[in-house]
C-alpha cells in the first residue's frame, strides 16, 4: 500500500488540501484573508485558500518527523528577506500562523501535543494521510493508462 512518502509532495499537498476543504471540519480563523505569513512579507498571499494548503503542508512535514515544534515549522515556511541594497536572508514564517495551523489540525484529531514537546501525527491523521495518498497514486495510474490508451488511438 502506497504511502505519503511514494507520492509527490506538490500532488499530496494539493489533495489533502481540497480533502480538508470539502471536508469542512478544518476551523479556519477570520484573519485568513488579511494576515501576511511572515514579517518578511509585504502582502497577504494570493491564494484564498492558502490555509488549507498550509495545513496540508504541515501534517505532511509532521507525518514524515515524528515532533516537530513550531518554531522548526516557522524555519521550514520562512523564506528570503530581501532587505534592499544589502544581501538577502534567510527569514522564519510568523510563528502565530504555523500554532493556529497546528491547533486546527488537533482539533480535526490529525496532529497531538507530544509529551517530549512538539506535535506528532494520531493514528487516525495517519489513516487519512495513508488513504489520500493511496488515491493520488491511483489516479496517477489512471492518467498514465488514459495517456497509453490515447497513444495507441493515434496510431
Amino acid at each position: 500500500m502506497p504511502g505519503v512518502r511514494d507520492v509527490a509532495p506538490d500532488a499530496f499537498i494539493k489533495a489533502y488540501s481540497s480533502h480538508l476543504k470539502r471536508s469542512g471540519k478544518l476551523e479556519v480563523p477570520t484573519w485568513v484573508d488579511i494576515v501576511k505569513t511572515g514579517a518578511y512579507k509585504e502582502l497577504a498571499p494570493y491564494d484564498p485558500d492558502w490555509f488549507y494548503v498550509r495545513a496540508a503542508a504541515v501534517a505532511r512535514h509532521i507525518y514524515l518527523r515524528k515532533h516537530v515544534g513550531i518554531g522548526a515549522l516557522a524555519k521550514l515556511h520562512g523564506g528570503r528577506n530581501r532587505r534592499g541594497n544589502r544581501p538577502s536572508h534567510h527569514a522564519d514564517a510568523s510563528a502565530n500562523v504555523e500554532r493556529k495551523v497546528c491547533q486546527a489540525l488537533e482539533k480535526i484529531g490529525v496532529l497531538e501535543l507530544a509529551t517530549d514537546g512538539g506535535r506528532r501525527i494520531t493514528q487516525d491523521g495517519q489513516r487519512d494521510l495513508d488513504r489520500i495518498a493511496t488515491a493520488v497514486v491511483e489516479a496517477e495510474r489512471e492518467a498514465a493508462g488514459d495517456e497509453e490508451e490515447d497513444e495507441e488511438d493515434e496510431e
